[in-house]
């Protein structure tokens, strides 16, 4: 990744004088930092100052340093809009965010009417997790960029994988009671419909978001119903208490997941003892990365101490450096000009892109199932001895879904 870096990157001049507030390029990151979903937002805080580092140790963005500033949102979207004000209020002209969708939406829709009334003092949203469908779609705002792969995206990617799993018979939804989650199960439906009409939706449930403390009636429920397979796009503690109710009531089902490779995931996944059957689609694994790659991952756990749950967000700064150096700006207006249609190497070694007509990344995809290490294999998580391994691949091409977006441009 270095090496990109440095492409990216321009030479800090050698007579340069100290860092001053003028040569720092500062990016709000606000996401939740408390709460029930503080460890993932933490984790992801800890990801993109990473990453930062690295540029900023090959010479920065046309001649600064890169800064991530850090605002809590509690998780909610109310809280969200009160911490963009803040990032707005301290002069921040680009704004990461990642998780939750109704967050995401919210953002969006205040980042658009805020750039509508503020000529000259644009903000970008930087989206790299917030999937809901729409944002890209119906909601889709100029202003915003997103360098995750949507819900539909996602799934297509799963049910496509699960084609060729025939002791697939009885699926059962759970997913968090918001437009994510929402979305997911429809997308399950609609899909498992299309592909697979043998398999019989035996549940579908919608929880309330990092609320549950106790998921042993929802798990008693998913027994009952005789499922043999699990379909969430839960996140957070929501996952990881889900799993563990699971493997406290011995449920031996297989796992279809959103995000059980983020933080406590492992954990839970080791605890149910299903080697093997708790699949997660993402963007690369470290374990199948190539070599560059996994310099990275070993350079970031031992500096960290974690695994490096993003490569989305790899790709996201990467681009973020080429823009503002190709721009000779970091504004707004420039850096959102250089982005639409943009391609550069994403973290798996292939081609990532931009669509200029929805600013939706498009990247491969990669289903991976989490059990003891394969030999050879460097990289464990959270201490399981377990490590993710790839077992389907969707090329980027095949993610190409088409977009309802009518986009005004300034």
């Amino acid at each position: 990744m270095k090496s990109e870096i440095a492409g990216f990157a321009l030479a800090l001049c050698l007579s340069a004088a100290p860092s001053l507030a003028q040569d720092t390029v500062k990016i709000g990151y606000i996401d939740p930092l408390s709460g029930g979903g503080g460890s993932v937002g933490e984790g992801g805080l800890k990801i993109f100052n990473f990453l930062a580092d690295e540029i900023n140790a090959a010479g920065g963005v046309n001649g600064k340093k890169l800064e991530l500033v850090p605002f809590d949102n509690k998780g909610n979207p109310q809280e969200t809009l009160i911490q963009a004000q803040k990032a707005a209020d301290q002069g921040i002209r680009m704004i990461i965010q990642g998780n939750g969708s109704s967050n995401g939406i919210a953002l969006s829709d205040w980042v658009t009417k805020f750039d509508q009334r503020n000529p000259g003092k644009e903000i970008l949203y930087l989206n790299y997790g917030a999937i809901d469908p729409v944002m890209t779609n119906d909601k889709c705002s100029y202003w915003h960029f997103r360098f995750d792969t949507s819900v539909d995206m996602r799934m297509a990617a799963l049910t496509t994988f699960m084609l060729g799993q025939p002791n697939i018979k009885k699926v059962y939804l759970i997913n968090q009671d918001y437009s994510f989650g929402q979305s997911v199960a429809a997308k399950a439906r609609a899909m498992l419909s299309q592909k697979r009409p043998d398999i019989q939706i035996v549940g579908d449930e919608l929880v309330p978001l990092l609320k549950v403390t106790d998921f042993s009636p929802y798990v008693a429920k998913i027994k009952a119903s005789g499922a043999d397979t699990v379909i969430t796009g839960n996140w957070g503690q929501d996952l990881s208490l889900l799993l563990k109710a699971a493997a406290d009531a011995g449920m031996q089902t297989n796992w279809y997941t959103y995000y059980a490779s983020l933080v406590g995931g492992p954990t839970a996944v080791k605890q149910t003892g299903l080697a093997n059957r708790v699949f997660v689609v993402g963007e690369g694994f470290a374990n199948s990365a190539p070599e560059e790659a996994q310099k990275v991952e070993t350079e970031f756990r031992a500096k960290v101490g974690m695994g490096l749950w993003y490569p989305k967000a790899v790709n996201e700064m990467r681009m973020i450096a080429k823009a503002i150096n190709l721009a000779k700006a970091d504004d707004a207006k420039s850096v959102a000009a250089q982005l639409e249609g943009m391609k550069v190497e994403a973290f798996d070694g292939d081609d990532a892109w931009m669509r200029k007509d929805d600013h939706q990344l498009f990247m491969n995809l990669y289903v991976g199932s989490f059990g003891p290490l394969d030999p050879g294999a460097k990289f464990d998580e959270e201490g399981t001895g377990w490590g993710w391994k790839t077992v389907g691949t969707v090329k980027a091409i095949d993610t190409v879904l088409p977009t309802t977006c009518k986009m005004d441009r300034p």
